[in-house]
């Protein structure tokens, strides 16, 4: 059952960059007694998720602070190598923002917010979608009907319906 406003996070196990190399990364640790905005991605480098929905989010990085979010976190279903050149490439860990691994999918799969796109590669991923999380429970969702789209799960539409 895909998840909805008022569903309170599975506990997952997410990889991050760390000084040693990849860390795992509990995002219930995340998001206990936080306010958290959390989006996810089709793919590091993809084309929209590189030149849009990371970016909107390093904009409105304010923003959400100024609403009280203690931690911006971008989800995609790649390595912890892979999310870290990432993040250097968009400015994304310049700005702070969380770059977390989900290479197995299986956070994405647990929430049921996965697909595959075999024609361009794209084989267990993410949809796109940008949620607030209080204490650990889904208070606001935006999910794209497409992958390709970044529209509804933009760091400004976000922003706006908080």
């Amino acid at each position: 059952m895909a998840l909805t406003t008022g569903d309170t996070l599975p506990d997952a196990t997410l990889l991050q960059m760390g000084e040693n190399g990849p860390e795992q990364v509990k995002l219930s640790d995340k998001t206990a007694g936080r306010k958290v905005v959390l989006f996810a991605v089709p793919g590091a480098f993809t084309p929209t998720c590189h030149s849009a929905h990371v970016p909107s989010f390093i904009r409105t990085k304010d923003g959400f602070a100024d609403k009280g979010v203690d931690e911006i976190i971008c989800v995609s279903v790649n390595d912890a190598f892979v999310m870290q050149a990432w993040g250097d490439a968009t400015g994304a860990n310049e700005a702070g923002i969380t770059m977390l691994g989900d290479p197995e999918a299986e956070f994405t799969k647990a929430i049921d917010m996965d697909f595959t796109a075999p024609p361009v590669g794209l084989i267990a991923r993410s949809k796109r979608y940008a949620m607030l999380v209080e204490d650990g429970k889904v208070t606001l969702l935006h999910a794209e009907e497409s992958p390709g789209e970044c529209e509804i799960s933009a760091g400004e539409s976000l922003l706006e319906a908080m």
